[in-house]
């Protein structure tokens, strides 16, 4: 954690490149906030970084879920498409996946398999949050591997879960509040649990709380407009261009995500560093 201290005094360096004019602007929190956060995303090249991890999403996440719907049967099959907003076009396609995966010997080396590709995702995640925090790369030692399995499979569990909380709230009295709340509840601890699993507790969950807080705050206003865009999208690219398509409009949404997600882990990072106040007194 000493580390992680000492950026505190080097977000100035971080800032240098801004016009004297403007550094008025920096003086104050939300411009120190503003151009801290645009320096750090530029220095661990949060779109190159994006497009990374939301291609391993799409490759871990998936063949991880098709498994679970291979052991939980056709309700679970079910649950999982209406997570992914399947369209009818690309539904047959996932029914074939689970289908031929049950009838070959998925067992102990297929499940191994699918897992040990899916750590893919966890190694990225980790890369893009010691790029983040500013600490040393980590060494991929045997003994993470239960942090990597971790990771991602309850980032895959965590997909089916809120759809299913999602249901049961929609069933309570003001169904669309409820809603918000346990899909607020759900971004908060899956984005607080996977930076301090992979970086094995190196970075407090105190401090991992404020980039996990603006997450949950950004999905409120991208699951809205997801939720209109996605399924007419899916649908669309599932006409014109088949399964192919579906899987490229998965990707572009994916990348919308995964950019929330790094950007705001790295305002998080530059509020708790910061100087003021309430940098201070986040870091306790």
């Amino acid at each position: 954690m000493g580390r992680v201290s000492d950026d505190a005094h080097g977000a100035d360096a971080e800032l240098e490149w801004v016009p004297r004019r403007l550094r008025w602007v920096i003086g104050r929190w939300p411009g120190r906030i503003a151009a801290g956060g645009a320096a750090a995303c530029v220095r661990i090249d949060v779109f190159d970084r994006a497009m990374t991890v939301a291609a391993q999403v799409f490759s871990s996440v998936l063949p991880i879920l098709i498994l679970f719907a291979t052991w939980s049967g056709a309700s679970a099959t079910d649950a999982t498409a209406q997570a992914l907003q399947i369209p009818d076009e690309s539904r047959a396609v996932m029914d074939d996946a689970v289908q031929g995966a049950a009838g070959t010997a998925f067992g102990v080396v297929g499940v191994l398999i699918v897992l040990v590709s899916a750590t893919s995702l966890s190694r990225a995640v980790t890369r893009a949050f010691t790029a983040v925090w500013a600490l040393p790369r980590p060494r991929n030692r045997l003994g993470s591997a239960w942090r990597w399995l971790a990771a991602v499979v309850g980032l895959a569990l965590s997909i089916v879960v809120v759809r299913q909380l999602a249901v049961l709230a929609g069933e309570l009295p003001q169904p669309r509040a409820w809603q918000s709340v346990t899909a607020f509840a759900a971004d908060t601890a899956v984005t607080l649990f996977l930076p301090w699993v992979l970086l094995a507790g190196a970075v407090r969950p105190r401090l991992l709380l404020p980039g996990a807080l603006l997450f949950a705050v950004t999905m409120l206003a991208v699951r809205p407009a997801s939720a209109v865009w996605l399924p007419r999208a899916l649908d669309s690219s599932a006409d014109r261009f088949g399964s192919i398509g579906v899987a490229f409009t998965y990707l572009a949404w994916l990348y919308v995500v995964s950019l929330c997600f790094l950007v705001t882990a790295v305002i998080g990072r530059v509020v708790v560093t910061d100087d003021g106040q309430l940098g201070r007194w986040l870091r306790g």
